[in-house]
């Protein structure tokens, strides 16, 4: 079966304004600093070099080290921790929620994508180092966005309740979520290694935060990954400065909403607020609103003057959380990072922060698509084949995939072009007499023409339906192979754990090589792996 190129563009799977970014619409270029190409990346360290402080480094290596301390960390990533101190390294980042045992599999695409791309760096600039950064998003609160997977189309869910940051939550309950898990893996070799990787990660580990550490550390500590929490009292004292000018001057309202109307064509992803901080503790995490010269916690009877809030900030950073607005800013503060990698919709709200970098005197990185996979087994490839399908084909649409088919499976011609070509030639003849003789006869014969041409369409489709019914059963077997690979008639790295494939791989270290090898972060097409 050929490799197809499906890209980005034609999948049919992004939004409007991420296809005009790939294709650098120059409506978008005041929009991001500079496109992902192996080129740009010289001019990226040349400018990171000069906007990041030495002194930052220090401190972003020991609060590594600390966030480490519990676990058992690779010699890759211990050197690339240490790597950080020296001015010649700099990170590639892309962030993701705590999704309980990873979530969908693009979690596995975004980091290997991160993982390739500082390869590929090393390979173009080998006097720099190039270090691969997973940011935990442990201050989240969206508890209901990552609390399950799904494994064998059940929903495996951990249930409770939850307030504050996702990353404080202790870990209780989560044996009951094993047992569920583990009576669905069935047994063998796979089967086990997940069960004692869940067990690992989430029975022997106190927080959300330390579970994911160690399931990220275990599957990728080969690869040098640095995985780092922006949950730090050390890194958010270095935020400090930003936070009290967000708190005095809201500047982050002021030049996402200049920015905003550079992207009235498409669908605005995020829209500031006044103060885009979160106030939070173990059990709260709520928006701060200026209200009268007073900072209110919303939903709660916590108020501050200016002068107790800026004291507040000072003595207990912690307490204060970047939002979707601000977090961007707080991780390019703190690394050294030459280009966030993300998905559609984060680089979405991507695309409205440049200004407010720029005012803040923070280099605003290269944003990089993360890579989209299509994984299938042999056994798919070789139905694929028997029905006379290409990897285009299996992305299309099922009204397109069956309006295709059915034309192909047809002993007669379901195209009335020629039909219509033959109808409008005849109405530019009548148009021609019209015009000689009377002009009022224009009318008339436009919409004669329009109702010819769409009577014949009519007739068409119809055929089209009368066909369809007679191919049905080779329809069926083309949908039931199409919704293996899109299920829910969506992308699979969307919907499907990395579990899903326990039946169909040797073993799930190579599985997660066979991925890494595969993927190529620069390149704007879905990568298709066979199993």
């Amino acid at each position: 079966m050929p490799n197809d190129c499906i890209t980005y563009q034609n999948s049919g799977y992004f939004s409007k304004l991420i296809v005009d970014y790939l294709d650098q619409k120059a409506e978008l270029k005041a929009l991001y600093n500079r496109f992902p190409t192996v080129e740009n990346f010289k001019l990226q360290i040349e400018d990171k070099s000069k906007n990041f402080p030495i002194e930052n480094r220090e401190i972003l290596a020991k609060a590594l080290v600390n966030q480490y301390q519990k676990f058992e960390i690779s010699e890759a990533t211990l050197a690339n921790i240490e790597l950080l101190k020296d001015s010649k390294t700099f990170t590639i980042t892309t962030g993701h929620q705590l999704n309980l045992f990873t979530g969908p599999l693009y979690f596995l695409y975004k980091i290997v994508s991160v993982i390739n791309l500082t390869k590929e760096l090393k390979t173009a600039y080998p006097e720099n180092n190039f270090i691969p950064v997973y940011w935990m998003a442990t201050e989240d609160h969206d508890f209901d966005e990552i609390n399950f997977f799904s494994f064998k189309e059940k929903k495996i869910q951990w249930n409770r309740e939850s307030n504050g940051p996702v990353g404080r939550l202790n870990t209780a309950g989560l044996n009951e979520v094993f047992e569920q898990f583990s009576s669905e893996l069935g047994i063998g070799n796979n089967a086990n290694y997940l069960r004692e990787l869940f067990k690992k990660s989430y029975l022997e580990h106190d927080s959300l935060a330390d579970a994911t550490r160690f399931l990220a550390n275990e599957l990728f500590k080969k690869e040098g990954l640095v995985i780092i929490d922006g949950d730090d009292l050390e890194l958010k004292k270095l935020f400090i400065p930003y936070a009290k000018n967000e708190l005095l001057q809201q500047t982050s309202f002021k030049k996402v909403n200049e920015t905003l109307p550079l992207l009235k064509e498409y669908n605005v992803q995020v829209n500031p607020r006044e103060i885009n901080l979160f106030y939070i503790q173990d059990n709260l995490r709520e928006r701060i609103i200026l209200e009268n010269g007073n900072y209110k916690i919303n939903n709660t009877q916590l108020s501050f003057s200016e002068s107790e809030i800026l004291t507040e900030l000072e003595n207990n950073p912690k307490n204060f959380s970047p939002n979707v607005i601000l977090r961007p800013l707080y991780q390019e503060i703190i690394l050294p990072n030459l280009c966030y990698i993300g998905g559609g919709g984060e680089l979405a709200y991507w695309l409205e922060l440049k200004s407010n970098f720029e005012a803040n005197n923070i280099t605003f990185p290269i944003l990089l698509l993360r890579n989209s996979v299509l994984i299938a087994t042999k056994k798919q490839v070789e139905k694929l084949d028997k029905l006379g399908l290409n990897w285009n084909d299996i992305f299309m649409s099922q009204k397109q995939l069956s309006d295709k088919k059915t034309k192909e499976f047809s002993a007669f011609t379901i195209d009335f072009s020629e039909q219509k070509t033959v109808l409008q030639k005849q109405f530019d003849s009548l148009l021609e007499i019209a015009n000689r003789t009377d002009k009022s006869f224009i009318g008339a014969v436009k919409a004669q023409e329009a109702k010819q041409l769409k009577g014949l369409e009519n007739l068409e489709k119809r055929l089209l339906k009368a066909e369809r019914k007679n191919h049905t059963s080779k329809l069926e077997r083309i949908f039931e192979i199409q919704n293996e690979l899109f299920p829910n008639k969506s992308l699979q790295e969307r919907n499907q754990n990395l579990a899903s494939f326990v039946s169909d791989v040797d073993d799930f270290e190579s599985f997660v090589r066979k991925i890494t090898a595969e993927l190529l972060p620069l390149e704007q097409k879905f990568s298709i792996v066979i199993l």
